[in-house]
């Protein structure tokens, strides 16, 4: 399995997959989720993948060389899409070109065609953009509201992205929340692993060189990992522990400066079954 999310914000775009693909607990094996398009000054843009790695493959190798048919006789390709738009309908093309390459013979053999991808940048005259493209070929694009996609493994790094991530949020401050998502992640599904591909990109720019691979021995990655369990097991040991019943104090508990109690069911027919 793996676990790939993209942030769109007002600064730029952060892009964060692990590797790990694995098809059973003693065949566990590293392949990178995530690949840059970049024409420096003209476009950049990132694909990451996850699903069915040979789909994924599939669909990475055939998106380079892609070609969409207009009815105007344009044929758009992802280098000269004039939009992020027009360039995630040439991948939805590719997807669907192995759908229909593969799918009946993935079937025959009991397996599902599930590929799912994350496709994001920004095409010089226009703003950045981000796209969850779906196994058939159809595709969501973010919003202010949802300015960010999950794919993969996604549920145990969602809720800091929720408290954390909006439009505004810095890329430094994004790029710091997302391998903290990773790093929950990778706490509690054993499917997805290090090393990790992290690209920040600065709207505007067309081009960036903040593209690292992080490994469980990288410094600051080490920190991080140490530093949010610390600091939260800090959290929740501040936390008030549960209080029962007020019947032995006659003081208002909002005065007191006291938890509110927890209500008791006591009539047998109210207790949970």
């Amino acid at each position: 399995m793996t676990y790939c999310v993209g942030i769109k914000l007002n600064a730029g775009l952060v892009f964060l997959s692990d590797s790990r693909t694995n098809a059973g607990v003693d065949n566990i094996s590293t392949y990178r989720k995530m690949i840059v398009y970049e024409k420096p000054g003209d476009r950049f843009m990132v694909l990451l993948s996850a699903g069915n790695l040979s789909i994924s493959q599939s669909v990475r190798e055939i998106l380079q060389v892609e070609q969409l048919k207009e009815g105007n006789d344009e044929t758009l390709t992802i280098w000269n899409a004039k939009s992020m738009f027009d360039a995630a309908r040439v991948l939805g093309n590719a997807v669907r070109h192995v759908y229909d390459r593969d799918a009946k013979s993935l079937e025959r053999a009991g397996v599902e065609f599930n590929v799912n991808l994350i496709f994001g940048g920004q095409i010089r005259g226009e703003g950045m953009r981000l796209f969850q493209v779906y196994s058939a070929g159809n595709f969501i694009e973010a919003t202010a509201e949802t300015p960010y996609f999950q794919v993969g493994e996604y549920k145990y790094g969602k809720p800091v992205l929720d408290r954390v991530i909006t439009p505004d949020t810095p890329l430094d401050e994004a790029a710091k929340c997302a391998l903290v998502s990773m790093d929950s992640t990778m706490k509690s599904n054993l499917s997805v692993g290090p090393p990790l591909d992290l690209v920040v990109y600065q709207v505007n720019a067309f081009q960036t060189d903040q593209v690292v691979c992080i490994d469980s021995a990288n410094p600051y990655y080490r920190m991080l990992h140490t530093s949010w369990g610390q600091k939260l097991r800090e959290v929740f040991d501040s936390l008030e522990d549960p209080v029962w019943d007020d019947k032995h104090t006659d003081i208002p508990l909002k005065s007191a400066g006291r938890t509110p109690p927890l209500k008791k069911i006591t009539r047998p027919d109210e207790r949970l079954i």
